[in-house]
């Protein structure tokens, strides 16, 4: 058995998970400081401070949820706690704004319901079975280029395997032309890379690129209403609840979200999920050694190992109390998945990363359910499965060969780059 670098002791007085300096310290520190708030009695409460370039002032602060327990209480009580008052990321947009960005991830019942039951349309079993032949093509191909691209047997797992595979599966699903891939690349990772110099320079940079991505969006789904194709956009531009359909603006705030989503984390699960079988060789070897039994475990522990999404926030329709802590009506509450994912009176030695984990109780790097739960799992888990069958039958030597280059970000756990060799 396998397990994390031992976490540091960290005091309370030394944890502010605002202060834009503690996504830049050492993971053990950050490890250990969530482990002291999930053993400190009740919620801690956090300022909020001001983002430099963004023209919005600090809000009023958050309650910080860091126990399996209290995420989940959270997830699965939406009239309780929303995510229709500001957003569901930390700091308050308006809500047009906020609905722009993140689509019905940011609204609440009935305009939440509608939306997710339009665009379901695009997501069912069917659909998702459907598209099962294309990962299988698509995963085959990104190892075909691998080995017909670099002879030096190196590369960054990341741009080359990771990243490729969700980001043309979702294209291709939408019906996005290959010529446009990269394009819709350097779009999401700019959406997401909010705080990393990487990929935003500025506010106005973020918003330019937002914009391009909404109207090439719009461009889509009136292109396909008026000539439907055999793709996702089609389908969910010709879904119908109640003798309504999406209207290309609604489309296109949801083309961000879903693109970006759906890039972005399954990227980042496969990146763990790579690094995480190199730096545990015999949890590697039970995998595939008797792949088809461990799959669906082994996934579910990739996800809760990376968790890419840190963190989504609610806000409290009336009083109420957490974990013995009373919570306001109006006051914020962070749903911190990282820490939950670790939190050991859920989890039998979380920090260990055991390919055959019972899924029960469940991770949470998908939500902790409740009407917001992923969309797409089912088909990012596909994807992440997909990919290393493929791995595991064409390049079994591939391993990771660096250390990660982390994205700096409190929303996202992401690998920028990661570099791999084969023999």
């Amino acid at each position: 058995m396998t397990t994390l670098a031992p976490y540091d002791e960290v005091s309370l007085d030394d944890v502010d998970l605002s202060d834009p300096d503690f996504w830049t310290a050492p993971r053990s520190f950050r490890e250990g400081a969530f482990k002291t708030l999930r053993d400190t009695p009740g919620l801690v409460h956090y300022d909020e401070r001001e983002i430099p370039d963004l023209p919005f002032p600090p809000g009023p602060g958050y309650w910080a949820l860091t126990r399996h327990d209290d995420i989940w209480h959270v997830s699965r009580n939406p009239k309780l706690f929303c995510s229709g008052q500001g957003g569901s990321n930390i700091g308050d947009l308006p809500q047009e704004m906020s609905e722009f960005f993140g689509s019905m991830i940011n609204m609440d019942d009935p305009k939440h319901f509608r939306l997710r039951s339009i665009v379901s349309k695009g997501f069912t079993p069917r659909e998702i079975t459907a598209v099962e032949d294309v990962v299988k093509t698509k995963a085959n191909e990104i190892i075909d280029r691998l080995l017909a691209d670099f002879p030096g047997k190196s590369c960054d797992f990341v741009e080359h395997v990771a990243a490729a595979l969700p980001l043309e599966i979702i294209c291709d699903m939408m019906g996005i032309p290959s010529d446009d891939y990269a394009k819709v690349f350097k779009w999401t990772n700019t959406i997401l890379g909010g705080g990393d110099p990487d990929f935003v320079t500025s506010y106005e940079d973020l918003m330019g690129q937002a914009l391009e991505m909404f109207m090439y969006a719009q461009a889509l789904g009136e292109a396909r209403k008026a000539d439907p194709q055999d793709d996702i956009t089609s389908v969910m531009m010709a879904a119908e609840v109640d003798g309504e359909q999406l209207t290309a603006q609604e489309f296109g705030s949801f083309f961000i979200l879903l693109v970006v989503a759906g890039n972005e984390t399954t990227r980042n699960a496969i990146s763990h999920g790579m690094k995480a079988l190199t730096d545990f060789p015999d949890q590697k070897a039970v995998w595939f050694d008797d792949f088809d039994a461990h799959s669906k475990t082994a996934v579910e522990e990739i996800v809760r190992w990376g968790t890419p999404v840190i963190h989504f926030r609610r806000t409290a329709t009336e009083d109420t109390e957490i974990a013995g802590q009373t919570i306001a009506a109006g006051e914020k509450v962070v749903m911190w998945y990282n820490s939950g994912n670790r939190d050991d009176r859920v989890f039998e030695n979380p920090y260990t990363f055991d390919v055959r984990r019972e899924p029960h109780p469940a991770q949470i790097g998908f939500g902790a359910g409740g009407p917001h739960f992923c969309l797409g799992a089912n088909l990012a888990r596909r994807e992440i499965t997909v990919m290393f069958d493929v791995i595991r039958t064409r390049l079994p030597s591939v391993r990771i060969t660096g250390e990660p280059d982390y994205l700096q970000s409190g929303f996202i756990n992401g690998i920028k780059r990661l570099q791999c060799a084969w023999d």
